[in-house]
């Protein structure tokens, strides 16, 4: 068993996983699966102050993210239709990273 260590920066924080797989192109295929890149600040108001989230809504449906803890943005993890364990950050269709604004509801 081969063991390849992936260090993601996000914001000011770095995140270590490790990847494995039996042959060197089994474990290259697994990191390629971290198909995202680092994030250096958020995509709203610039600040690094960011962290890795996830929550689960309704009960079934899993949602992974970076947060930002000034502005509260939140930028969504997306997963491949054919491949849900290979994930990526959503784009905007002109290629920008998909930060989205903290929306308050009402209750």
């Amino acid at each position: 068993m081969l063991q390849l260590m992936v260090t993601k920066r996000i914001g000011r924080r770095q995140f270590h996983f490790t990847v494995q797989g039996s042959n060197f192109h089994d474990v290259v295929a697994e990191y390629d699966r971290l198909s995202f890149p680092d994030v250096a600040e958020c995509g709203l108001c610039g600040s690094d102050n960011l962290d890795l989230t996830s929550r689960v809504a309704q009960g079934k449906f899993k949602y992974t993210s970076v947060k930002c803890l000034s502005c509260r943005g939140d930028l969504t993890f997306g997963k491949m239709e054919r491949d849900d364990q290979t994930v990526f950050l959503r784009r905007r269709e002109d290629g920008q990273l998909d930060w989205r604004a903290f929306v308050k509801t009402e209750k």
